[in-house]
């Protein structure tokens, strides 16, 4: 089977190996991976940016996959052969709230990822995909999408009434765009381009903020709703977003904080979060439990990702600098 590994840290160190195809153990699947895709996650650890919390070497990259079942483990009951499938990014949390354990485990980072052709999975690590997905549409789901899900479902309740922030035509905020528009919410979307804020709006964005033309745009947002502000920013912008996300939530408002795209290091006026009760909130994907409520709406709802474009396994390198210029409207897949 083909995998792509990265040697040691760097994009240099990328090549694409033959290996011997896996076998599953007691209570394990093995699984023939048919896509996989990217998130911004994967930029950094192919050059290993997540330190001792990642494998320096030897590491097979990305955390989303979906395929179908090959093989089954002694022990098994989850899973039939031929099951179409999706894997956990954090194989260990099924449930219940966020702790060290249950995400110890990461896919794509302290363990092998995805972008191989056969993996085995602990059956219980695994989720059906939705039947009117294709295999390359199902990929997008383990990490943007659940994390979008659970700011805007899980840690926002968001629901009819409330109002969204999203920034950026990333999958986390197109997602969150989706599953905020799909439960009723109205949702003011930013992006730098006439083109992509039109995109936005076919996917069921009300309002529409360009942010390199209103340098002023949290202030501009916090108008749209007649100066309350809105419920929930889904912040993946970072330090060079979050000054204006605080200007436009509300007064007991929450940012889910998910990315670091302008930067790691804020600086903002803490006072107004203080004084106004604002809730910043971190975001890390979710449990088990919480992907499977989010495909019953994603099935129930009939939503589909935005792809933007699909490698072979052979050009990952080609795709992973794709996603580093920041081009991309929605999803990276690779077909495996």
């Amino acid at each position: 089977m083909r995998a792509a590994i990265i040697e040691r840290p760097g994009l240099d160190h990328l090549v694409l190996r033959e290996l011997p195809e896996p076998r599953p153990g007691p209570g394990e699947v093995l699984v023939r991976l048919r896509a996989a895709s990217l998130n911004f996650r994967d930029t950094l650890t192919v050059v290993g940016g997540y330190g001792s919390k990642q494998k320096q070497t030897e590491l097979i990259p990305l955390s989303d996959g979906a395929g179908e079942v090959a093989a089954l483990g002694n022990g098994t009951s989850r899973w039939r052969l031929g099951d179409r499938v999706i894997g956990c990014l954090f194989p260990n949390w099924l449930e219940g709230d966020i702790d060290a354990e249950k995400t110890s485990l990461a896919l794509g980072g302290s363990v092998d990822g995805c972008a191989v052709e056969y993996r085995v999975f602990k059956e219980s690590a695994l989720v059906a995909a939705p039947a009117f997905l294709s295999d390359i549409e199902a990929a997008t789901l383990p990490c943007a999408a659940l994390t979008a899900w659970s700011a805007v479902v899980t840690q926002g309740g968001i629901g009819p009434g409330d109002v969204v922030l999203t920034q950026g035509a990333g999958g986390v905020s197109l997602f969150a765009l989706q599953f905020a528009h799909a439960r009723g919410a109205t949702v003011i979307a930013s992006s730098s381009s006439a083109d992509r804020l039109e995109r936005l709006r076919a996917m069921g964005a009300s309002h529409l903020l360009n942010y390199r033309e209103d340098r002023d745009w949290g202030r501009t947002a916090r108008a749209l709703t007649g100066g309350r502000g809105v419920d929930l920013v889904v912040e993946v912008g970072g330090a060079g977003t979050l000054a204006q996300s605080i200007r436009a939530v509300r007064v007991g408002g929450m940012l889910a904080l998910i990315g670091v795209l302008a930067g790691a290091k804020p600086d903002f006026n803490l006072g107004l979060v203080v004084t106004q009760n604002i809730r910043l909130q971190g975001v890390t994907v979710g449990s088990r439990a919480e992907f499977e409520a989010m495909l019953e709406t994603i099935a129930a709802k009939k939503l589909r990702p935005a792809i933007d474009r699909v490698f072979p396994l052979g050009e990952l390198r080609a795709a992973i600098e794709y996603l580093a210029t920041g081009r991309h409207f929605g999803k990276i897949c690779i077909a495996l």
